[in-house]
């Protein structure tokens, strides 16, 4: 059913529903001194839950010598220790990566509190088959590397006693699999927050939020795991700054999903400066989670007095200026060590006059999202890619992941788009032609590209949609960017740009796959820099003369909606952020020019250039 309610009408009494959600969201044992404490998901949450992360009892196997003791009993004896939820591997897991296969076990203790409830265990992200077992009863498999999944305990609880869960991961390279650029640091095992939860017996599923800040109305969809047999009362708290409002509705048998329109007319806009997030919570009869969202508009608007489109946030056109984000760690690889190095991360790219960040080839932890939405600072998402050939099964993988994605990430207005493949890595097919191998972006896989466009647009209207973020020769097919990679010396970007603007104009085939063409999309720069710096290069202070050289070109292209510089920190192999891997500060020598000066002001609303004659070439030894 769907529903339009408007809290202007509503009396804004108590209702003692309301007690569920002012209680401050909590973990039993929380005293305990473990990794990440908080809830994983500030933009699903449940209030009765209980943190996982900590100490487990570990253990390698392999498939080559067959499962030679039972590790999934309880009685088994384990000889290792891992830090959860550090991939096995990285420094702060305490263990060293040793075999493709490895089991995990502690003790539970579910409180009997939590009776007349369904309890379920809830992993995070598990790379990349994950099994699980409470006292040495199978409870489900699941696979794929990215996104949580749950498991239920309830038909095999034993309130207030301690109970055996054990966790089989198989981490073996498979070609389909979405694998990313785990170069870095492999998420190898269980890589985010483990915990437990209490659900209703009817529960929901997930809760999509979706604004429209024209007509000043946002449309909750609140979808169940099942359809109810009866009519079930539904109850949604809203925090506004007006106050507190209840919205009440009914959730009819036989149905699984609803939506109730709710009219803001006051409505407070989430933006980069004021980013405002309204929190809810969704309750049932037996269940009940809390989100929020922020009420904000991605959309494609031209600039004023121009036909040349950018990218808008609340219809107003921005010009983009982010960073890749490879969202590594060197201690934790894909995990970061504490909630507060996640905040730190968004407040970085902030304070350096940054308005975005891209997070390169994963699908990024929720909480760093969630800072993301409440410091104010948008964020492109790719989907991981594999490294085999597009068949079946890495096509499966991809559809299924990107599905997940959205319905994870939907609520976070910070993402204001998707990217579904980069530089058609794992887009290409190869075959023997005699002693050769020749590979090729086939015209079949562009199409099939294309129908990943239509898919994350069908699932997914909030925000843009780019099939491939093209590099080296390849192009797009459908898009609402028209995006594109360069890597150059900043001496050659003058050049460059006035030859790709010249080129840039609706029904143009220039970085488009035929019959393909340009249509009215903005023209972004998705990656440019220079990765492993170029011939003459010597550091830190080589690199922001070159970078200021660049930021000059764009700012002379209103053609230009944004670049992305690579990368937002050094990564093992590539020393071209803005800060060093482990986040302290390079010398960019900019201060010594003027007094005061920073990357700040080469990223300003007004900037003051002198031109791009600001390097030249001297002989050893001179000033």
């Amino acid at each position: 059913m769907s529903s339009i309610f408007n809290p202007m009408k509503s009396h804004n009494h108590i209702f003692w529903y309301t007690l569920v959600f002012i209680a401050i969201s909590y973990s039993i044992g929380s005293a305990q001194s473990i990794p990440l404490p908080e809830h994983p998901r500030p933009d699903f949450q449940r209030s009765q839950w209980i943190n996982l992360n900590g100490s487990w009892n570990f253990e390698f196997d392999s498939l080559d010598i067959g499962l030679n003791k039972k590790w999934h009993s309880p009685t088994a004896r384990y000889t290792k220790k891992i830090l959860v939820p550090f991939p096995w591997g990285s420094e702060l897991s305490g263990v060293k990566d040793e075999a493709d296969i490895a089991w995990y076990q502690r003790p539970i203790n579910v409180p009997s509190s939590w009776k007349g409830k369904r309890i379920f265990i809830t992993v995070g992200a598990s790379d990349w088959e994950t099994t699980v077992w409470l006292d040495g009863k199978e409870l489900g498999k699941h696979q794929g590397g990215y996104m949580p999944f749950s498991f239920e305990l309830s038909n095999d609880l034993i309130y207030d006693k301690d109970q055996t869960v054990t966790i089989r991961v198989d981490d073996k390279r498979r070609s389909f699999t979405l694998y990313g650029k785990q170069g870095y640091g492999n998420a190898r095992g269980l890589w985010q927050t483990v915990y437990l939860e209490a659900r209703g017996d009817h529960f929901i599923d997930h809760i999509q939020c979706t604004p429209d800040i024209d007509k000043s109305n946002v449309a909750i969809t609140i979808k169940m795991n099942e359809s109810n047999p009866i009519d079930q009362s539904l109850h949604i708290l809203l925090h506004r700054p007006e106050g507190d409002t209840i919205i009440r509705s009914i959730l009819m048998a036989g149905k699984n999903e609803t939506t109730l329109n709710i009219i803001l007319p006051t409505s407070r806009l989430w933006s980069l400066e004021d980013p405002y997030l309204y929190h809810l919570t969704v309750m049932t009869n037996g269940d009940s989670v809390s989100t929020y969202f922020g009420m904000r508009k991605i959309s494609v608007q031209n600039l004023p007095g121009t036909s040349i489109p950018y990218v808008a946030l609340n219809n107003k056109p921005i010009y983009l200026q982010l960073t890749l984000d490879q969202s590594y760690h060197p201690q934790g690889f894909y995990t970061f060590p504490s909630d507060d190095f996640m905040r730190k991360e968004i407040e970085l790219s902030k304070s350096i006059g940054l308005n975005g960040i891209r997070t390169h080839i994963k699908a990024d932890i929720p909480r760093k999202l969630y800072w993301a939405d409440r410091l104010g600072l948008l964020v492109m998402a790719d989907l991981p890619n594999s490294w085999g050939d597009p068949d079946d099964l890495m096509k499966k993988e991809s559809e299924i992941t990107m599905r997940e994605m959205i319905i994870r990430d939907y609520n976070h207005p910070a993402i204001f788009s998707w990217i579904v493949f980069n530089e058609t890595w794992g887009l290409t097919t190869h075959w023997k032609d005699g002693d050769k191998t020749i590979s090729a972006y086939l015209p079949s896989t562009q199409h099939w590209v294309a129908s990943m466009y239509y898919l994350v647009k069908s699932l997914d209207q909030t925000r843009l949609v780019d099939d491939n973020s093209v590099c080296c020769g390849r192009g797009h097919t459908e898009t609402d960017l028209f995006s594109w990679h360069e890597y150059l010396p900043g001496g050659e970007w003058t050049n460059y740009l006035t030859n790709l603007t010249s080129k840039n104009y609706p029904g143009s085939t220039d970085h488009f796959e035929s019959p393909f063409t340009q249509g009215n999309q903005p023209n972004i720069n998705a990656e440019c820099g220079n990765v492993w710096g170029y011939d003459g290069s010597t550091g830190d202070v080589d690199w922001s003369f070159d970078y200021h050289q660049m930021m000059n070109s764009f700012r002379m292209f209103p053609k230009m909606a944004g670049w992305l510089y690579t990368e937002h920190h050094d990564v093992i192999n590539e020393w071209n952020g803005y800060w060093r891997f482990d986040r302290t500060n390079k010398y960019t020598g900019l201060e010594e020019l003027v007094e005061g000066m920073s990357l700040n002001d080469l990223h300003s609303n007004i900037y003051l250039s002198t031109g791009n004659e600001i390097v030249r070439n001297v002989q050893g030894g001179a000033s």
